[in-house]
């Protein structure tokens, strides 16, 4: 962090963050804009508390966009999201962020697994599908190879689908649940 900041930094760095922070939370939350205005109020209330004493950061809106990134997490930790369509689980395999910009509702779900999952499989998710790093860039912040990441990912992803299924609906393609959450396999006669 570099020296006390003045009223005109802080102005100064509020215009230049806020379009990209506002532009994350909105991709975060399905586009809900209401909640992303609060995700984004609550952030830079954070940065009013912390700056002035603290000096501005290094990279203000990478600081901004963790602590929106926390701000979205225990938001979600505290929901409980509505159930879902089972054929989401399919679109959520591929690409959390295409299902999650679809809809709020969607997003909510995609945030509420995203905050039970261990913090490693959430922010490499986070960092790919909602920030937009390539593979390379997280390879090389990580110190793995690309393959590495890829094979984190499939298993990141398929934790996030096990955590959304438990919000699923009774029935998966018409075959009722099991209790142990299994399906029931419908005898032919």
């Amino acid at each position: 962090m570099s020296g006390l900041l003045s009223e005109h930094d802080l102005i100064e760095t509020y215009r230049a963050t806020l379009r990209p922070l506002y532009a994350y939370v909105s991709r975060r939350v399905g586009g809900d804009a209401s909640l992303a205005e609060d995700l984004v109020q609550d952030t830079w209330m954070r940065a009013i508390d912390d700056w002035p004493s603290k000096g501005l950061p290094e990279q203000p809106l990478a600081w901004l966009i963790r602590v929106a990134r926390n701000t979205i997490v225990s938001h979600f930790r505290r929901s409980r999201p509505e159930l879902m369509e089972p054929a989401l689980l399919d679109r959520l395999a591929g690409a959390p962020s295409a299902a999650a910009a679809d809809d709020p509702g969607t997003a909510a779900i995609i945030n509420w697994g995203l905050a039970r999952l261990r913090r490693s499989h959430a922010e490499l998710l986070e960092d790919f599908y909602f920030t937009g790093k390539s593979l390379r860039e997280l390879a090389l912040e990580r110190s793995l190879s690309e393959r590495a990441i890829e094979g984190r990912l499939r298993r990141a992803r398929e934790k996030l689908r096990k955590k959304i299924a438990r919000v699923a609906p009774p029935t998966i393609v018409g075959r009722p649940r099991t209790q142990d959450g299994g399906t029931e396999h419908v005898r032919r006669t």
